[in-house]
């Protein structure tokens, strides 16, 4: 019995699998691009004190990185954002009616 359902269940457990490894990742990306932007940061601190840029120049580059950084931080904190619900349409053709109101007489109910 075990093994029947082993049999059945293979294909989900692959899936799954492949869906954590692309989880992993990802997750492996985004801490990668935030120890790049952390590393950006720690040259231009030094590229400042070395005199190779000016105080104007170092504050327009450390918000651009520090912007960058901000949005990884929000995306790794942020809930997942439920789906939307689609508001449901009336069928194509004729509308639906609730009353009918034959000409010259009172509505008729139907």
């Amino acid at each position: 019995m075990f093994l029947v359902d082993d049999l059945l269940l293979s294909p989900v457990k692959g899936i799954l699998w492949v869906f954590r490894e692309i989880h992993d990742a990802a997750q492996q990306e985004l801490a990668g691009e935030s120890e790049a932007i952390t590393a950006a940061l720690s040259e231009l601190y030094m590229r400042l004190e070395t005199g190779q840029i000016t105080e104007a120049e170092f504050e327009a580059q450390e918000k651009v990185l520090l912007d960058r950084l901000d949005r990884l931080q929000e995306k790794e904190t942020a809930p997942p954002e439920p789906a939307k619900k689609r508001a449901k349409r009336a069928p194509r053709g004729k509308p639906a009616r609730k009353g009918f109101r034959p000409p010259g007489g009172p509505a008729v109910m139907g």
